[in-house]
């Protein structure tokens, strides 16, 4: 089994490093998202998961330029909303997204949800392709598809590929973004991942509290002398994915990160997993590619 540290990573098929935890900001109010963010910075996390439809891209850029972290050692995401899954609407929010956070650079930019149909996908893609090539984007990759429309997403970097002159000009896939935890493991997803190396973040690994107390989780978490949130986030690190814990309380922001000091069996990650789909956020993965 892996040693985790907080500082272990992942390396992106864009050659660059991808910090293995990670913050969450849904739903962090815009005006305390500075804060949040800089207590998660002093709590350790250099992964700050935003969107466009968050709001608060400026908040969290504004915690990134006010640190005394070198903006080298922080890992900065957002999305194109739904509403811009399109060429002109990507390439829109890449620039609006490095005006609301005052960075230099985005370290992340996904493709929030597959919707728009299939030739704005693959429009907004190559508009994520073109962001790379400019320097403003280092990573790009998508959030919430489905298998199929992960297939087709591969079938629209070749297309690109030969629209645009060769090998690496359809861009590189490098993460892919789902609401993942024991009630929704999505093994379909995570195998097709796992094929072509696409780093998996897990959205929601706490399941928004909604599964405090259940009998495996509450034994885990007193057997190791830990939280069942302290033990959501180690299944999914020792599943090889990538958690996005969110809080606004300091103690949890903490305690979500502090998960080095025990570890799970094979035995009580695979107790843990369970055969349910059990989506407690919104699932665009089942979404039909004509929507």
């Amino acid at each position: 089994m892996a040693a985790f540290t907080i500082k272990s990573s992942f390396k992106l098929n864009s050659g660059y490093e991808l910090p293995l935890l990670g913050f969450g900001i849904y739903q962090t109010p815009p005006a305390e998202t500075e804060r949040i963010v800089a207590l998660a910075f002093a709590a350790g996390y250099r992964h700050i998961d935003s969107a466009a439809a968050y709001q608060n891209e400026a908040g969290a850029g504004a915690a990134i330029r006010k640190s005394s972290i070198p903006r080298s050692e922080i890992f900065f995401t957002s999305k194109v909303p739904s509403s811009a899954i399109s060429y002109k609407g990507a390439a829109e929010q890449v620039d609006r997204t490095l005006r609301e956070s005052g960075l230099d650079y985005i370290d992340l930019m996904l493709l929030h949800a597959p919707f728009g149909g299939s030739e704005n996908r693959k429009g907004a893609w190559r508009a994520l392709v073109e962001a790379v090539e400019a320097g403003k984007v280092r990573s790009i990759g998508v959030s919430n598809y489905g298998v199929h429309h992960l297939d087709e997403l591969a079938q629209h970097i070749k297309e690109l590929e030969e629209e645009r002159g060769g090998p690496g000009k359809g861009g590189v896939l490098s993460v892919g973004q789902w609401e993942i935890h024991p009630w929704l493991a999505r093994s379909d997803i995570v195998a097709w991942c796992a094929k072509h190396n696409v780093a998996v973040e897990a959205y929601s690994p706490l399941v928004r509290g909604e599964r405090w107390g259940e009998a495996v989780l509450a034994a885990l978490a007193k057997k190791h002398g830990v939280t069942e949130a302290q033990v959501l986030v180690r299944w999914s690190l020792q599943k090889g994915h990538i958690p996005l814990p969110k809080s606004v309380t300091p103690s949890r922001i903490e305690a979500n990160a502090n998960v080095y000091g025990f570890s799970l069996t094979d035995a009580e990650v695979a107790e843990l997993e369970t055969k349910e789909y059990k989506p407690v956020c919104w699932d665009p993965t089942v979404s039909p590619l004509n929507e």
